[in-house]
């Protein structure tokens, strides 16, 4: 009897030291909903946007629009209710083309939000220009996580 208590403490000790989200390791897509090669600081990282507003204000913002009067012509996309936003900073680059075109997939682990996107060539030395590129995507709205990282794939 007593052999039976310490088994079933131990079965219920193991799984309450299992971690508890399930889609830390689920893989799932995130939609890319704005690319821009110019407009972001010079270094890189990401803001959690939380509503339409702050969502619009930072098109507007990188465009050079936030100061005009009336609504500018820019297309926006619809702001997802059921997702979260993120908008990335890529930071500083001297040369080449990093305007992100796709993401293949987006995961949880560690509390690190892995965003899988295509490695394309930049240009190399041809493109002499300095940019700061950016990009908003969305994940799903369970997703729990400190930092960002991308990842290059081909």
């Amino acid at each position: 009897m007593k052999r039976l208590l310490i088994i079933g403490t131990a079965v219920l000790m193991s799984c309450a030291g299992t971690p508890s989200q399930t889609s830390s390791d689920m893989q799932k897509s995130g939609e890319l909903l704005v690319s821009e090669t110019q407009g972001g600081p010079d270094t890189a990282g990401f803001v959690i946007i939380k509503n339409e507003q702050q969502f619009r204000n930072s098109i507007k913002g990188s465009f050079g629009l936030i100061d005009l009067k009336k609504e500018p012509s820019v297309n926006y996309p619809k702001f997802p209710k059921n997702k979260k936003v993120v908008l990335y900073n890529m930071g500083n680059f001297r040369s080449g083309s990093h305007r992100v075109t796709a993401i293949k997939s987006v995961s949880v682990k560690n509390n690190i939000l892995y965003v899988e996107i295509p490695a394309e060539p930049s240009g190399g030395m041809e493109i002499q220009v300095l940019s700061n590129p950016w990009f908003i995507f969305t994940v799903p709205s369970d997703y729990q996580f400190t930092s960002v990282e991308l990842k290059y794939s081909n």
